[in-house]
């Protein structure tokens, strides 16, 4: 009681009032931006999934296409084998390099996301 009525005679009663509403706006304004990013986030990685899993079928059916033609060359099985040998060596170059790879690539999610925030 007589905290209401001191707050009540120097008007603060208003100004609480209004700064709850303000928080409680702020809040809902940071939520609403939260669910947006999540969208956004969601939206680009499934479309990213996407582009991966064409590109996937791309390279396994040039893959093939290669292996063939180079198979009427050198008979099937070398052109499948020279086929495979040319990913080992894409895999034994990415091992190799793993790291500064993933440095790299820390570098650049770094530098996006400081750009998000802004």
């Amino acid at each position: 009681m007589l905290k209401e009525s001191i707050l009540k005679f120097l008007k603060l009663d208003s100004l609480m009032t209004h700064l709850s509403g303000y928080l409680e706006a702020r809040i809902e304004l940071l939520k609403v931006e939260i669910k947006e990013d999540i969208a956004r986030a969601v939206a680009r990685t499934i479309i990213y999934v996407i582009l991966a899993f064409v590109a996937t079928l791309f390279i396994f059916f040039i893959s093939i296409a290669v292996a063939y033609m180079l198979g009427e060359h050198m008979g099937v099985f070398g052109g499948f084998a020279v086929v495979a040998a040319f990913y080992a060596l894409i895999g034994v170059i990415l091992w190799v390099t793993r790291n500064t790879i993933s440095e790299k690539l820390e570098q650049q999610l770094k530098g996006i996301m400081k750009q998000t925030k802004k």
